[in-house]
């Protein structure tokens, strides 16, 4: 009897530690999910944040020159929005408070400040020089936030500091970094009470092009687009073509095609519209191993391919460069007015110059013989619109697409403030100023934002 006791004291012991070890088990699986969801939740609202200081860092420098207080608003109202949903993102990750009270009071600066403004600007009243210099230092700041964050991000994504690190040590990490910074002395901090305002309307919303005037021609057959991918690759190249259908639903209703050619292993993807027979798209994926040639040299290289397969008076404006291939977009020069809607990118490689693709959407979507450029004011006219600050560097006539799907003649103007550069477009008819936008000069190319 003694020796069914034990037994049975034995077993239950057994199954208890059994229980523990495995009711242990799955609560730490359980705290190791939640912290990984944790994790992945915090580096997206930081990713977030370092967005949004970025786009007011931006649009901060395009305030600081714009002189249309209309334009002005619209810049101002951006940064009102982009400072407060950057506060929303901040407030989502895990630092204690005294390690982000100056970044969260500088973002709440921002916001009233740019909001403050942007009903100067409505009621017509217009920017002081106080507040242009105001601007310009919390310019500065975002410059040093930005640099700040993006240093944090450097060391989060690469394993050298981490979440839980932060949050015990946020004020060595990241407060130290910021708050020896004040630019806000010369600032009102007795900004007058506002009501919300209500971001929406035409830049809210984008459609795409309905009518796609660039789309000329009749409606083919498949056969018939086969024989418009031999056209393009030159028939004595192809060596088979093979059908992946009609993409019925695609912005652009295409044939799609795989293509062999002599002399090549790799497989190029081509699409060819149903309306009028264009090339839509066509690319080649291949290893690029080494960089031979210069960013000029790749340029012609693109324009002449163009102007090959038909596509006269393409000028090349920005470009992006990733792994030995560079992506170069060109716009149509309509006798010196470069034309930015009817673009077409070029995938060039850097090793022996091999176009690898083509993407033509906005040419066809945009193409077209336009009438009524001739300007209503002058060059000098226009110039006079611009922001004293501004050094201009080069000008001349560009037609730019708007959020309504319209298109604008207006002189363009590059110049920089500082060591930044912008271009800035004034309506050539009106001479408002139709947009800002500033050249980001990257080691991956030559961007605008």
């Amino acid at each position: 009897m003694e020796n069914s006791k034990n037994r049975l004291l034995t077993g239950s012991i057994i199954l208890l530690a059994i229980f523990s070890l495995v009711t242990g088990y799955y609560a730490f699986n359980l705290r190791e999910e939640y912290n990984t969801n944790n994790n992945n939740n915090y580096t997206e609202a930081f990713s977030n944040l370092v967005n949004y200081v970025n786009s007011v860092e931006n649009y901060l420098a395009k305030s600081m020159i714009s002189k249309s207080p209309e334009h002005a608003a619209q810049t101002l109202t951006q940064i009102w929005r982009d400072s407060n949903l950057a506060m929303v993102y901040l407030s989502r990750i895990p630092l204690e408070d005294d390690g982000i009270s100056q970044t969260a009071k500088f973002l709440n600066q921002v916001s009233d400040y740019s909001y403050s403004l942007s009903r100067k600007n409505i009621s017509g009243e217009g920017l002081s020089d106080d507040d242009f210099k105001n601007l310009e230092d919390l310019y500065k700041y975002s410059v040093s936030l930005e640099e700040t964050l993006n240093q944090l991000s450097d060391d989060l994504y690469s394993g050298d500091i981490n979440w839980d690190s932060l949050k015990v040590d946020s004020s060595t990490k990241f407060a130290q970094s910021v708050d020896s910074i004040n630019v806000f002395s010369n600032i009102d901090d007795n900004l007058n009470d506002y009501e919300g305002l209500i971001y929406d309307g035409a830049y809210s919303d984008h459609v795409n092009k309905a009518e796609k005037v660039g789309l000329t021609g009749d409606n083919i057959d498949e056969e018939t687009a086969k024989n418009k991918v031999k056209e393009f690759f030159r028939e004595n190249e192809v060596e088979n073509i093979e059908s992946n259908g009609f993409l019925k639903e695609a912005d652009i209703p295409s044939y799609d095609f795989s293509v062999s050619l002599k002399d090549k292993s790799e497989k190029y993807s081509i699409s060819v519209s149903q309306k009028g027979g264009h090339i839509v798209q066509s690319t080649l994926d291949r290893e690029v191993t080494e960089e031979k040639m210069s960013q000029q040299e790749a340029n012609e290289i693109g324009k002449n391919y163009l102007a090959d397969r038909g596509f006269e008076n393409m000028k090349e404006t920005y470009f992006v460069k990733q792994g030995n291939v560079v992506t170069v977009n060109y716009a149509y020069d309509d006798n010196g007015i470069i034309v930015y809607p009817d673009l077409i990118k070029v995938k060039i490689a850097l090793d022996n110059g091999e176009v690898l693709g083509i993407e033509t959407t906005g040419y066809l979507n945009s193409h077209t013989q336009r009438e009524n450029k001739t300007p209503s004011i002058s060059l000098e006219e226009a110039k006079a619109k611009i922001n004293d600050k501004l050094e201009i560097m080069s000008e001349g006539m560009a037609i730019i697409p708007t959020e309504w799907k319209t298109e604008l003649v207006c002189y363009e103007f590059k110049g920089k403030v500082e060591d930044k550069e912008f271009l800035v477009y004034i309506n050539s008819d009106t001479g408002k100023e139709e947009d800002i936008l500033v050249i980001l000069d990257t080691p991956g190319g030559t961007l605008t934002v």
